[in-house]
């Protein structure tokens, strides 16, 4: 792909040395460990529980005493009990979809907004984006931090942003023909749907103005990655966020290596612990990624799980640390007959095998005694019933070669499978329905 002429722009945090770098973290952790005791009830709690005060931090490492926030200790504090400034001085909030229960609300001061903005700038640039460049925005606005975090992102480094938003995938194609865009942020799954539009419409996705996809806000594989830059010939990388951290900009893949996000520490602390124990893993294990924010105002967040399996690695393009791809979330593992299954483990396999399209959905019931995994996924275009059969047979033999777990694969018809403007469902557990 195009980047190998690409010269990365830096700002004054990413020329940070490793030493540098971690004498900061630690005057920001101190002053984020102090600002949450004194101006946020919860965690003053927490630490009153843990028997641990801001003062007994003295190096990076005694961050591991201080104890985790959760999802849930969020949402027990609905919907303003976690800011740690006077409601006056929140400029914004953004809120989680809530899909498992209560929304987790975040706020925002000028200063946060700011910060969110040149780390989304940042992003973009280490993506390739330049100023002048225009920016597509297919995220979806509103209280999801995508939309909007990529629109601030995307003008704090001098873009023009086409403020899409998400849906209306047919007029997203005509925007990005008539517009024509340098970049395109959306979510890796819908980037696919938008792949369908301009084939459906017979138009070359290759010939487009894309040259840069910045795709997140769910798993997506490398092998994803090389069905999207083959079909558009772009560089495509991965931006990683969260809306309890911040949103989107907490990392980022940078286009000369294309080898995992690096993360902003000189803003978030990272850390890996084993998710059953809760203790501190060393940098290059696999286990749930924690962050602690470092510049936060609004809403400082401490050791916070993200459910995100992944490891950190060294260095590369930038001083600071990076994660590898995400493997999963805690919550979509799969538990099939004593076998963990994650859905990018699947999707990996669908896309290494002939004749399949990378639109699936697996859905899991209970019929008997034990546990039945569907893998429902289209077939491409112009395939016969019999190499649809085919393509199935193969594919159900992939999985339980390279994952372990014998499933039922349907190979549907193309278009079948219900399409998402956001991040895609993947996993439909009936194992709970009983039978009337």
């Amino acid at each position: 792909m195009p980047q190998a002429s690409y010269q990365p722009l830096l700002d004054d945090g990413e020329r940070l040395g490793r030493i540098a770098l971690e004498a900061l973290q630690l005057e920001r952790m101190q002053w984020t460990l102090t600002h949450a005791f004194e101006n946020n009830k919860a965690y003053k709690k927490l630490f009153d529980e843990a028997g641990i005060h801001p003062g007994d931090l003295k190096t990076l490492g005694d961050l591991a005493k201080f104890p985790f926030t959760t999802k849930g200790d969020l949402r027990a504090a609905y919907p303003f009990g976690f800011f740690a400034c006077p409601r006056e001085d929140i400029v914004r909030i953004h809120a989680s979809s809530g899909t498992t229960g209560k929304p987790t609300v975040v706020g925002y001061t000028k200063k946060d907004i700011a910060t969110w903005a040149d780390l989304v700038a940042r992003s973009i640039r280490a993506a390739g984006g330049r100023p002048g460049m225009k920016v597509h925005v297919a995220y979806g606005y509103g209280l999801f931090t995508g939309g909007l975090g990529a629109h601030y992102g995307a003008e704090a480094l001098g873009c023009t942003v086409i403020p899409m938003s998400g849906g209306q995938t047919e007029k997203q194609v005509q925007l990005i023909c008539d517009f024509e865009p340098d970049i395109i942020m959306v979510t890796p799954s819908y980037m696919l749907a938008i792949l369908d539009e301009f084939r459906r419409q017979k138009i070359d996705p290759r010939a487009s103005s894309l040259k840069i996809g910045i795709f997140g806000a769910e798993p997506w594989t490398n092998e994803m990655r090389g069905e999207i830059e083959g079909a558009f010939d772009i560089d495509a990388v991965d931006i990683y966020g969260l809306s309890e951290v911040i949103g989107p900009g907490v990392a980022n893949e940078c286009v000369e290596t294309k080898d995992g996000l690096t993360i902003w520490e000189d803003h978030f602390y990272p850390e890996i612990i084993d998710p059953k124990t809760g203790a501190a893993l060393p940098d290059g294990s696999f286990g749930e990624l924690v962050f602690t924010s470092l510049t936060k105002q609004a809403m400082p967040i401490i050791r916070y799980r993200t459910g995100d399996l992944t490891r950190l690695l060294p260095a590369t393009a930038r001083a600071m640390r990076r994660i590898d791809r995400i493997t999963g979330r805690n919550d979509d593992m799969l538990i099939i007959r004593g076998v963990n299954v994650f859905p990018s483990q699947i999707e990996e396999q669908i896309l290494k095998t002939s004749g399949l399209a990378p639109h699936y959905v697996l859905e899991v019931t209970r019929p008997e005694r034990l546990d039945l995994l569907t893998v429902k996924v289209e077939a491409r275009e112009g395939r016969t019933e019999e190499r649809r059969q085919d393509a199935a047979k193969a594919l159900s033999h992939a999985i339980k070669t390279n994952i372990g777990v014998s499933v039922h694969v349907d190979a549907v018809a193309p278009s079948s499978i219900e399409r998402s403007a956001g991040k895609a469902k993947r996993v439909i557990d009936l194992r709970d329905q009983r039978k009337p």
